[in-house]
């Protein structure tokens, strides 16, 4: 018989963190969840950058505890996913209450365990995947900053 390993305890820690961003708070009177990744998220610019840290904090220590190549890629395509149909205002926030990417992750990874696949190296995929993400962070960053000079340039006009 095959005993389906426990998560570490940096893995258990993660799920609260998850579930912090993605379910902590529910609209009273509904079943709908949402979490500071939701809230956060309604500053311009700043909160969708600090979803995305956190998010890549947490893969970063799935990684350390085992999370295959495959299963870090899907993970990272979710945040990927989060961030940038995320960073859409308003429209954004309402996707990050459905779309609970660190959730989704957090399942992955358990899944990952229950199959006794987490003895796998990620790094061939992490250092290049890190590079791609550095340079969706500093997109985000130069659109916004666009964005927000775009504005104030307008608002001198008036």
């Amino acid at each position: 018989m095959k005993t389906i390993p426990s998560l570490p305890p940096a893995l258990q820690k993660l799920k609260s963190v998850a579930n912090l961003m993605d379910a902590k708070f529910r609209i009273p009177g509904t079943d709908i969840r949402f979490g500071l990744d939701a809230l956060i998220g309604l500053i311009p610019g700043a909160g969708d950058l600090t979803g995305f840290g956190i998010s890549g904090y947490m893969i970063w220590v799935m990684a350390h505890n085992g999370a295959s190549g495959f299963v870090m890629a899907r993970m990272i395509l979710n945040v990927l996913i989060d961030t940038l149909f995320g960073s859409i205002p308003i429209l954004g926030d309402l996707f990050d209450v459905a779309f609970k990417s660190n959730l989704r992750n957090m399942r992955l990874m358990e899944q990952h365990y229950k199959d006794g696949r987490h003895n796998g190296s990620a790094w061939k995929v992490i250092i290049p995947v890190l590079f791609l993400l550095l340079l969706v962070m500093v997109g985000i960053v130069v659109l916004v900053y666009w964005l927000i000079s775009s504005l104030w340039g307008m608002s001198k006009e008036w």
